[in-house]
């Protein structure tokens, strides 16, 4: 599995903005535009039918060696066998998490503010998500956003591979990743895209090219 320092672009999912399409379909095209990890967020599906969508989900996405990531629920995540969970500050603690899914499983954590880069987090995380970089209307109740110098602050901090989610497009995910983002998280840059698929291509094309300016 490719270490989440090494990955290019985040799938969040939400079916509220997927355009009357369904998530699977979403996931095909992000797939053929060259994903690198998708996270299946469902809060509002019952257990049952969040379990059936996640097993068909993983199964499309295991076929194509892309780690599937769960929002939030632990059950669900051991249930389909996945490749890992998305926590957030008021979650379960990452500590626990860990002692739940043993060594081998992705955890991801959402950073609000600076001091959510701590020792637990160093010890049981495998990547922080910096949220929101820019105010975004996917999730409500988040904290202040970070903005670039925030980004600058969170990469200064740690070496830890850094998610940047929050209203991040084309447009903006060039200077995302100079700002020290080793990948970028998106929810409507593809999902609400007319061409999933060519939005998903762009976007990996982008951080790619920003990355190898970085690195030159």
């Amino acid at each position: 599995m490719i270490h989440p320092s090494l990955w290019d672009v985040y799938l969040v999912t939400d079916r509220y903005f997927s355009l009357g399409r369904s998530t699977p379909d979403i996931i095909k095209a992000a797939i053929k535009g060259g994903i690198s990890v998708v996270q299946l967020r469902e809060k509002d599906l019952s257990t049952r039918d969040f379990y059936t969508e996640a097993a068909q989900i993983r199964e499309l996405l295991r076929s194509a060696d892309i780690p599937l990531i769960i929002n939030d629920r632990i059950d669900i995540a051991l249930a389909v066998d996945a490749d890992g969970i998305h926590l957030g500050q008021d979650d379960m603690s990452v500590k626990i998490a860990r002692k739940i899914l043993g060594p081998d499983r992705i955890i991801g954590l959402s950073l609000n503010q600076l001091d959510h880069i701590n020792d637990e987090a160093f010890a049981f995380a495998d990547y922080l998500a910096v949220s929101p970089v820019f105010n975004t209307a996917t999730k409500q109740n988040t904290s202040a956003a970070w903005g670039l110098d925030g980004l600058k602050r969170a990469r200064e901090k740690t070496d830890m591979p850094l998610i940047a989610i929050g209203s991040i497009k084309s447009d903006n995910a060039r200077e995302v990743v100079m700002a020290g983002a080793d990948c970028v998280a998106v929810v409507t840059a593809i999902v609400a895209a007319q061409d999933p698929e060519n939005a998903t291509r762009t976007l990996v094309e982008t951080v790619r090219e920003a990355k190898k300016r970085l690195h030159r």
